[in-house]
């Protein structure tokens, strides 16, 4: 899946620490039940900075960024 593809690379990382830097910063800012926002920007956060993907088991593909890489290297030379 493209889009799996592209969370798992090094600018998919990039995109979510943002993403995950973004809503943190949105849910400070505006306060009151914003804060949530806050909360829900430390997954994409975490995702990116410890390499894993929330969305990957969803489609039978490992957690893990590694070893998501490993599997679709295996995928793509069978």
């Amino acid at each position: 899946m493209p889009v799996l593809q592209f969370f798992n690379s090094p600018a998919g990382r990039v995109a979510r620490v943002v993403l995950g830097l973004v809503l943190i910063a949105v849910g400070v800012s505006l306060g009151g039940w914003w804060w949530l926002l806050a909360l829900l920007g430390l997954v994409p956060l975490a995702a990116g900075l410890f390499n894993f993907c929330t969305l990957a088991p969803l489609f039978g593909m490992p957690l893990s960024g590694r070893r998501f890489q490993e599997a679709s290297r295996n995928r793509t030379h069978r």
